[in-house]
């Protein structure tokens, strides 16, 4: 029976380190040939590894990951007894400093899941001052604002929109924005960025 439980666990192994190694290198749309010439790890190896033929040694998988810039860990995401849940108490997100931010903004970052889920960026944003001019931002990905409380005037691409709480507006991130006058402080709203693949934490 125990010899049963460690094959099984061994072909799980592999075919989470299969699926991962896929993911990485189809996301840089890179070859098996390109990944063999920049890990030292042969394309034969390569595709027995991305079709869970064998199980990589940790030397085979340190390669990889230096050459995929991914932790040797990355590849073990997916098996059973890790899941990311994020729970991030009241007050307690990660601050965070955007460009151009000025005092009284403050950014609040509600957490960000591993590669290769790590497209939703939540942000709790709290503007107690408007002292100073606001930024106007561009990213990409699309973004999605909810207004918690506070009145602002907010603007995208040469228009101004008033937002109070309770309102919701939606927008492509490429394109300039950002808030313009706070008329009812404090101001605080939910930001939702949904980021295209690869891009780095702010």
């Amino acid at each position: 029976m125990a010899s049963v439980e460690v094959d099984a666990a061994e072909a799980a192994l592999r075919w989470v380190v299969a699926q991962r190694l896929r993911e990485f290198r189809v996301h840089l749309d890179w070859t098996l040939n390109q990944l063999a010439g920049r890990s030292g790890v042969s394309k034969a190896m390569l595709s027995k590894i991305e079709n869970a033929q064998t199980t990589p040694t940790l030397s085979t998988l340190t390669r990889l990951g230096q050459a995929l810039s991914v932790p040797v860990t990355a590849f073990f995401r997916g098996l059973d007894e890790e899941h990311d849940l994020l729970h991030v108490k009241a007050g307690q997100g990660l601050e965070i400093q955007h460009r151009g931010s000025a005092a009284g903004q403050r950014y609040q970052l509600l957490g960000r899941m591993r590669f290769p889920h790590d497209r939703l960026e939540p942000t709790l944003v709290t503007i107690e001052s408007d002292a100073d001019p606001f930024p106007l931002f561009q990213h990409g990905g699309t973004e999605f604002l909810f207004m918690i409380r506070g009145t602002l005037e907010y603007a995208y691409a040469g228009r101004t929109v008033l937002l109070e709480p309770g309102d919701a507006l939606q927008f492509l991130g490429e394109v300039a924005h950002g808030p313009v006058r706070a008329l009812v402080l404090p101001v605080q709203m939910l930001s939702l960025k949904a980021v295209p693949p690869g891009s780095p934490a702010p």
